[in-house]
This record gives structure tokens, sequence and C-alpha cells, in this order.
């Protein structure tokens, strides 16, 4: 094996350690969420910046005017990937003019690693983003995935899941419901999966 190759193949089973080790901690030890604090209510994620497959740079801001979810994972996270389905669904139940559904992938590989895994468990809602940088980590201080944060039609940060939720539950459409109708965060508090 040349010693590029194995550098790669290191720095690939490190993150997946890495990874790993968050997953397992946030599990066993909980997650953090926002409930919706006002103090927390400042900070405007509009200038977030990301990719779609042709390349072209897109930043929160494209999305502003209506609420907007973003789920950000990678195809190496195994609770991401069992909640892309459910995300799916979601963006199929509630998506439109009044609500989106972004799933903002920080794999390495970007649109190579995220097509064939959309394509092979059939999402037909979601548009694919990315961002293989993980500049997104640091701008909105993430430390585990799945990490999802909920935005309001101004760009503000409004709730956030850290972990893996049900996303197509009949709670979570209607908490969600609930807030694109009244912007009340207080039955967000979504439950993690079993």
């Amino acid at each position: 094996m040349k010693k590029n190759n194995r550098h790669r193949l290191w720095g690939s089973l490190s993150m997946l350690a890495l990874g790993s080790a968050i997953i397992a901690g946030l599990l066993l030890f909980g997650s953090p969420v926002n409930h919706g604090d006002p103090a927390s209510k400042t900070s405007s994620l509009s200038e977030l910046s990301f990719v779609d497959t042709s390349g072209d740079r897109l930043t929160v801001a494209a999305f502003l005017g209506r609420p907007t979810l973003i789920n950000v994972w990678a195809t190496w996270c195994v609770p991401c990937r069992k909640e892309m389905p459910e995300l799916d669904r979601l963006q199929g139940a509630l998506g439109g003019e009044r609500f989106q559904v972004v799933t903002l992938s920080i794999d390495r590989a970007g649109a190579d690693a995220v097509l064939p895994f959309f394509e092979e468990i059939g999402i037909r809602n979601l548009k694919v983003y990315l961002d293989p940088a993980m500049s997104v980590m640091s701008t909105t201080g993430i430390v585990g995935l799945p990490t999802t944060i909920l935005i309001d039609a101004s760009g503000i940060e409004v709730y956030r899941w850290v972990g893996p939720r049900v996303w197509d539950s009949p709670e979570a459409i209607e908490a969600i419901g609930d807030f694109l109708s009244t912007g009340d965060t207080s039955r967000l508090d979504l439950p993690v999966p079993k």
C-alpha cells in the first residue's frame, strides 16, 4: 500500500472513530437541546455557506422567508443514515412554501458519497447540499452528528437537537406544524429513537 493511501486510510479511520465516540457519548449521557431560550435567538445563520451537487455556492439566506430545518450529517454516521428517510418523509409532509428541510452532508467525498446513498434508500423529497470542508461544525458550534437546527424565517436559530430524532412521527409532524402556525417552540423537545 502506498504511503499516501495509508495516510488517507488512517485519516478516514480516525474520523470514523471520533464520530463514533461522540455519538456514543451523546446517546449514553444525553444530548444538549436548545429549548428555545430567548437569549439564544440572537444568532443568525443566514451567512452559513455550502454547495449543491453542481458546485454552486449557497448560503442559508437562500431559504429565508420560511422556517428551515438544517440537518448536519454524514454517510459514515449510522444514526444519520437511519434518520435520513424520516427527514425525507418530513419534507414530503410539511415541505414547500412555508417550510424546508435542508440536509447538509459533511462527507469529505461530497456528492460521490451522498448521491449513491440517497439513490440506494430512495430519497425523493430532499436535495443534496454539501460541506466537505466541515465549516458548519465550527460556524455553528456543532460537536456531534447528527445535529439538527431549526431556524426561523429570518435565519435566526430557534431550536437545536443533538442526536437523532424520529422526524416523521405524528408527534414530530404535529409539533413542527404547531411551530409553523404559532412560532411556539415549547413542544419541540422530541424523543430520541429507541
